[in-house]
């Protein structure tokens, strides 16, 4: 018997990665965090699957169905929103599966974050003005943030910021991140990215927190900051320069 975690993607079902779908379709017992993961992804559970919605469950609760599974000798396919290798919750699950030594695996999803760039259509690295991602949230009643791990700190940077579950503290981001990238730096929020009720709503440090209050964002949104946002003017990669001379191009 073996736990799958599976990364589900950022929101569209034809996201999830083909091993994913795969596990789906072959585990007799599924476990989705019903409040993010799209419900057109259990339409590849195998008849008479046991299918449970894990957003009202506690930590315990979700323990007991991995138990009676093996018990039962039958292998789970849990989903969740996203990649697994951030804000998922998969650490504290592992830890609980190994001290019943349950076997467990991995698939990774697509991120949020990369979902958010492709709806962009923009590149978060970009040549001379970022060349670094971080990925970072504020504190909440989950989980408080680690000390030095502040967005002034972050921001202190320049890199492209990727923002989560911090939309309920949006002023707070513009106030710590404006004297750092300017007013007129870019920013976007990416709304329930890929789903069909994806929008974005884009502007600055200076003016992004007036268009949110326009448009009111209640969840599942990532504030997206940084001059990469919107490049125009920057120097091309060395990479396809025609002088640039690499493995597998010929030195002419």
């Amino acid at each position: 018997m073996t736990v799958h975690f599976i990364g589900a993607g950022p929101g569209a079902a034809d996201l999830m990665t083909l091993r994913g779908r795969d596990l789906v379709a072959r585990c007799p017992v599924c476990l989705y965090a019903g409040s993010l993961v799209p419900p057109e992804v259990l339409g590849w559970c195998p008849p008479g699957a046991r299918i449970v919605d894990t957003a009202p469950m506690s930590l315990d609760e979700i323990e007991a169905e991995y138990v009676a599974a093996q018990a039962a000798g039958q292998d789970v396919a849990r989903l969740h929103s996203g990649d697994l290798s951030i804000y998922s919750a998969v650490a504290e699950q592992i830890r609980r599966l190994e001290r019943h030594s349950i076997a467990y695996t991995l698939t990774p999803g697509v991120p949020a974050f990369a979902a958010a760039s492709a709806v962009l259509g923009c590149e978060l690295t970009v040549p001379g003005l970022a060349q670094s991602l971080v990925i970072t949230r504020v504190s909440g009643r989950a989980s408080a943030m680690p000390e030095r791990e502040t967005l002034a700190a972050f921001g202190a940077t320049g890199a492209s910021l990727a923002v989560h579950l911090a939309i309920h503290a949006l002023d707070r981001v513009v106030e710590e991140l404006t004297p750092l990238y300017g007013a007129d730096c870019p920013v976007a929020v990416v709304v329930e990215a890929t789903r069909p009720s994806e929008r974005v709503i884009r502007g600055t440090l200076g003016d992004i927190a007036a268009r949110v209050a326009a448009e009111p964002v209640e969840r599942t949104a990532l504030i997206m900051v940084g001059r990469a946002l919107a490049a125009e003017e920057f120097r091309e990669s060395a990479l396809y320069d025609a002088a640039y001379q690499r493995r597998f191009r010929g030195r002419g």
